[in-house]
């Protein structure tokens, strides 16, 4: 058994949720906000059979796509004259950062 472990941008997270939960995944959503932007992501933890794993990473890399995105970025960890940026900025947001994980020991109660 595997724990796999992702996180995503909100925007992807809703629609692959509704994909593998009609597959048979049992999935756990846990809101969480990105370190850089600080936009709300999602994170998923999802307990999954080995020979199922592939099926499920497949899923998330399929409807998990990268894209450009226009902000500006303002954060309290950068100086006065750092933190001042006089025009937008094209960022990348999306994708998905996917961890598998080994299970030791799995119970349902």
């Amino acid at each position: 058994m595997k724990l796999v472990m992702a996180i995503m941008h909100d925007e992807d997270a809703f629609q692959i949720i509704d994909i593998l939960s009609e597959e048979g995944f049992k999935i756990t959503k846990l809101a969480s906000t990105g370190g850089f932007l600080r936009s709300g992501n999602t994170t998923m933890i999802c307990g999954v059979e080995d020979d199922r794993v592939q099926e499920l990473v497949s899923v998330i890399e399929k409807k998990c796509k990268s894209r450009k995105q226009i902000t500006s970025i303002n954060s309290a960890h950068l100086s006065t004259a750092e933190n001042y940026v006089p025009y937008p900025v094209e960022v990348v947001v999306g994708g998905a950062t996917i961890f598998v994980l080994d299970v030791a020991e799995f119970k349902r109660v």
